[in-house]
């Protein structure tokens, strides 16, 4: 991906539909986590901490789009394989640790006790932000702004 304003628009346009898809999903699983989902607690379907689980899985959706979003940006005026990787990684993160965590707490409403086996793969995402935090800061190293 080109992350500059000489690069490739194709790719802009891509990341650019990628950030509003991650974003939009944010503020609607949001809702139906602040709305439905809180209902569904008198019924047993969910608990307290799959709630919770549920709204972090969010948070950290919005703030690794905002942070893709950030990078993007940065790409119009830093040249760095570093971007890169750090936009990859947030969107690797998005997916695996927003993702299990989605199906992880709400596995009670679909009687699909065996999404259990996602649980794993929450940590690696966990894993693919931290790098790509660190990506981000690598990125500037040894420019001149």
């Amino acid at each position: 991906m080109s992350f500059s304003s000489s690069g490739n628009d194709n790719n802009l346009k891509k990341q650019l539909t990628t950030l509003s898809i991650f974003g939009a999903l944010a503020v609607a699983l949001g809702a139906m986590g602040a709305h439905w989902l809180k209902n569904q607690l008198p019924s047993g379907l969910i608990t307290p901490e799959q709630l919770n689980g549920f709204d972090t899985a969010v948070r950290y959706q919005m703030y690794h789009t905002l942070a893709m979003l950030a990078v993007v940006l940065l790409g119009f005026h830093l040249q760095s394989k570093f971007l890169r990787y750090a936009y990859n990684c947030f969107l690797v993160g998005i997916i695996l640790f927003s993702g299990s965590l989605y199906f992880l707490c709400t596995r009670n409403l679909y009687h699909a006790d065996f999404l259990k086996m996602l649980g794993p793969v929450t940590p690696l995402g966990g894993l693919f932000f931290i790098a790509g935090w660190i990506f981000l800061g690598l990125s500037g190293r040894g420019k001149k702004f």
